[in-house]
């Protein structure tokens, strides 16, 4: 037996837009919690799936790294990534030295968005030199909103901006409950990276 509606409840009135195709969309995921860039990497699978052309490029992590996506991705998936950072700022020992290398993994970044190679882009922790005032965020907005018309590109770090969050089409905020280094858990190969 299907339930009774009242007719007061049934809207009378269409209220969602009318759905549409678009060459492309920008995706940002922000927030304190863990899966912001697990959640862009996720992405970077399912447009190797449709044969897509991506690329990430990391904002702190170098190359050093060589992070479990970063040997996925590259290595078995044919994705070009770029890890230009020079790591976590708190552990520099030259930060003038780390904006140098954050300004130059935008250089790289913009000019991939520009070229219009690549159906995917994913712009890793990009937030955290754009809050620092190591790149412009102007300069970021303009760039993502000019971009050719099917290069796709996905945003990750905590405290996104506000103009990066009004270019974007969706905006995903990863809340922390709670977190296993809170407790003094170190990060856990194949979890964390």
């Amino acid at each position: 037996m299907s339930p009774t509606r009242d007719p007061a409840e049934v809207p009378t009135e269409h209220t969602s837009p009318a759905r549409r195709r678009v060459g492309s969309v920008v995706v940002v995921n922000t927030g304190d919690g863990k899966g912001k860039s697990s959640a862009a990497f996720g992405v970077v699978v399912r447009a190797v799936a449709r044969d897509w052309p991506v690329a990430v490029v990391q904002f702190l992590k170098s190359g050093k790294w060589r992070v479990g996506e970063e040997k996925v991705c590259r290595d078995r998936l044919g994705v070009d990534w770029f890890a230009i950072g020079e790591g976590f700022t708190w552990l520099s020992e030259d930060l003038t030295e780390d904006e140098a290398v954050a300004r130059e993994a935008w250089r790289h970044a913009s000019a991939l968005i520009a070229a219009g190679e690549h159906r995917l882009v994913v712009l890793d922790e990009i937030t955290y030199p754009m809050n620092w005032g190591w790149i412009p965020t102007d300069e970021v907005v303009a760039a993502i909103a000019g971009r050719p018309g099917d290069v796709n590109v996905v945003c990750t770090g905590r405290d996104a901006p506000d103009a990066l969050v009004d270019v974007a089409d969706t905006v995903s905020e990863v809340r922390k409950v709670k977190h296993a280094y809170d407790t003094g858990v170190h990060a856990m190969k194949g979890i964390d990276y």
